[in-house]
Formats: C-alpha cells, structure tokens, sequence
C-alpha cells in the first residue's frame, strides 16, 4: 500500500527549516505501523536532508561552509535572471538531495538520536515550498 500526502511549507529565506515534527504527525496520523516515508522536494533551489538537530551551531557550519563553497555574485555564473542567489541556489540543490527514505515502526520515524529531516532553503527569499509525503507498508 503506498500513500501520498501534499504538504507545503512557508520559509523565512535562506537556512535549515527542521520539518521532523511534522512528518512525525503525518505519519502518526495515518495509523500505519511499519514501513518506509519517503518526502519528495518539488523545486530545484531549495533541499532536503538529514542533519544534526541537538545543537544549532552544526547548522550554522554547514550554511556557512555552503556559502564559502558556492558563493553568490560569482562573473562565471550566467543564470541570474532571478537575482545573485538564483544559480548558486541550483547548485546547492544539486550537490545535496530532493528526497529523503526514512524506515518507520511502531508509528515512529527510525532516525538516530540526534538526527532530524530538515528543508534547506538556498533562496534569500522566503518561499512557499512543495512536498509530498508517500507512505509505504
């Protein structure tokens, strides 16, 4: 049985958005016991993942290190029709994921203790986000 589920999420601009509560309700609110979620990201400038949720400071060093990596306003780019943000927030995306498989049982995500699923805005922006949630048992 597989199901899906569209959510959408509202950003603040560019940072890690930690969505784990929600995909946590989701899942509790479907009653199902065993199985896999799968959430899939319907945009190119923005990513999902799995980072550390304990301490923000990881955050910050990853936002910060990705800044370094792929910085904006860079001459090489040609992609810029929406802005000094729009090519580096593709590549962003590119180097990181669109979807993240997370096992479940007994109605509980099976993440490790410090792990959360996070949206990573790369537009400076806020945005409205797309994502749909597919549950399998």
């Amino acid at each position: 049985m597989i199901s899906h589920q569209h959510i959408t999420l509202q950003t603040h601009g560019q940072g890690l958005l930690e969505i784990t509560n929600k995909l946590s309700t989701i899942l509790h609110q479907s009653k199902l016991d065993q199985g896999l979620m799968h959430i899939f990201c319907q945009h190119t400038s923005c990513s999902l993942m799995l980072m550390e949720n304990a301490d923000p400071t990881a955050k910050k060093d990853l936002e910060a290190f990705f800044k370094r990596l792929i910085p904006e306003n860079d001459p090489l780019y040609t992609h810029t029709l929406e802005g000094s943000d729009d090519m580096p927030s593709h590549i962003k995306m590119a180097l990181t994921r669109s979807s993240e498989t997370i096992p479940f049982e007994n109605r509980r995500l099976l993440l490790g203790t410090w792990q959360g699923v996070f949206l990573w805005e790369h537009r400076t922006a806020a945005h409205s986000r797309n994502l749909v949630v597919s549950l399998q048992t």
